[in-house]
């Protein structure tokens, strides 16, 4: 069951990331970005006063465990975590075509397998190495494709925020597992996403708004309340796949990173971006990569 949900996220991960795509095109990065934490707020707050209220009941899959400071304190880091991987890829996604940066973000299960490996001593075994040499492979390859739009990875800083963005993800992913033995999954993903709308809230007032005539226009876009849609739907697959007993964070880490093929293709039919059979080779190695850490896990 935990695998379904998995597959299920990474589907609504890749809409995700369309919409965000389609929301970001000559708009202002942080206001997206605080109404995306707005409306994902909106989404949760009522789940969060009815439990409280006791009009859900306890034991309820949307139920929300009230809980003090010592366990929200562990949620408030989560939420600048998240907050520090979206505004990196938010900027990232912005300014490079989805083709590539979808493929970048889909190495993020070799960021999370080494991780494992340092900060919990884990081993890799032959098939997992395998996976980690075509993820890097890949990687190169890619470069290649974006000198091809002018895209240079060594001096384009919107490649190094994509691969931040990435770096933090992986991070939250190895934090999430972390979480999900010790909290309810319902409380961490309603509470990290109000906390969130609260931070964008000063990081909005303090960095744009003062600026805001200065910097690139904001514009509403109706794929703005669908990222928040999207993502909450495929946190709460993914926040309850990983609550369920025998769940593995590298293989739904890796599964969710599948959403690049929804992205990818919806770059072809909806962007019609460039140098698509080349990308297609890089995101080819990808997912052999990614099958390759299945099968050593």
């Amino acid at each position: 069951m935990w695998l379904a949900l998995a597959f299920f996220s990474a589907a609504l991960l890749g809409l995700y990331d369309v919409s965000k795509k389609q929301a970001l095109r000559g708009n202002a990065v942080i206001p997206v970005l605080f109404l995306n934490t707005l409306f994902s707020s909106l989404i949760f707050l009522p789940f969060i006063v009815l439990s409280a209220t006791g009009h859900v009941a306890e034991g309820a899959l949307l139920h929300v465990p009230v809980c003090g400071w010592e366990v929200h304190k562990f949620v408030l880091l989560k939420s600048f975590i998240v907050l520090g991987s979206w505004l990196f890829g938010y900027f990232g996604m912005k300014h490079l075509p989805i083709t590539i940066v979808g493929p970048i973000n889909a190495t993020r299960p070799v960021m999370v397998l080494l991780g494992a490996l340092l900060l919990f001593g884990e081993r890799l075994n032959a098939y997992q190495w395998v996976g980690v040499l075509l993820a890097m492979a890949s990687f190169l390859l890619l470069s290649r494709s974006g000198k091809k739009e002018g895209i240079s990875f060594r001096h384009n800083r919107w490649i190094y925020f994509v691969v931040l963005a990435s770096l933090l993800g992986a991070v939250s992913a190895l934090y999430d597992k972390f979480l999900m033995k010790r909290f309810d999954s319902m409380l961490v993903q309603s509470w990290f996403t109000v906390y969130q709308f609260f931070i964008m809230g000063v990081v909005l007032m303090v960095l744009w708004y003062p600026k805001r005539k200065q910097s690139t226009p904001f514009h509403w876009s109706w794929a703005i309340p669908l990222i928040s849609v999207f993502l909450s739907v495929a946190d709460f697959a993914y926040f309850t796949s990983l609550a369920q007993e025998g769940s593995l964070i590298s293989v739904v880490s890796m599964v969710r990173r599948g959403s690049v093929v929804v992205s990818f293709l919806c770059g072809a039919l909806l962007f019609h971006e460039k140098n698509l059979r080349s990308k297609a080779v890089d995101l080819f190695l990808v997912l052999l990569g990614m099958l390759f850490l299945y099968l050593g896990t």
